[in-house]
């Protein structure tokens, strides 16, 4: 069942780039306090991805800080060093708190996995955003179409604050 409102954020480690390289971090740790916008996608470098999603939470972080927001946190499927490329190249850096999911163990455990196969990404994360507040879910919006960023882009999350 997929991840919803008044769940509990799974508790799983990842990794998140560092000056030192990758270092592992627990969900309940970095996810679990304060207020929390956190979006998923399939893919870093990926078309939507790349050019809508990530590019719009880090262009409106201070307006999401202005309301309350703590932490605005991107999980990927994909490595740590990836998603340090693409936060250098977005720009996301100081914004945006990058978080692996190399085995999408995150994306399974919140119900959230999508078969990428047919286009050769294997086991990928559903594209979503979401509000969290002290480690609960408070508002989800999960994109239905593979390639849209509506119910999980910035605006919408913005409107749930």
């Amino acid at each position: 069942m997929a991840l919803s409102a008044g769940d509990k954020i799974p508790d799983v480690t990842l990794r998140t780039p560092t000056e030192d390289g990758p270092k592992p971090v627990q969900t309940a740790t970095v996810l679990g306090s304060g207020t929390v916008v956190l979006f998923g996608v399939p893919g870093a470098f990926t078309p939507a991805c790349s050019d809508t999603h990530l590019p719009g939470f880090v262009l409106r972080a201070d307006e999401l800080k202005a309301k309350g927001v703590d932490t605005v946190a991107c999980v990927s499927v994909n490595d740590a060093f990836v998603l340090d490329a693409w936060a250098k190249a977005r720009n996301a850096d100081g914004a945006v708190l990058m978080l692996a999911d190399g085995n999408a163990e995150f994306a399974a455990a919140a119900g959230l996995e999508m078969d990428g196969s047919k286009f050769g990404l294997g086991t990928r994360s559903r594209r979503f955003a979401a509000v969290v507040t002290d480690g609960v879910v408070q508002w989800i919006g999960v994109e239905e179409v593979a390639g849209t960023v509506d119910v999980s882009g910035v605006e919408s999350v913005l409107a749930q604050l």
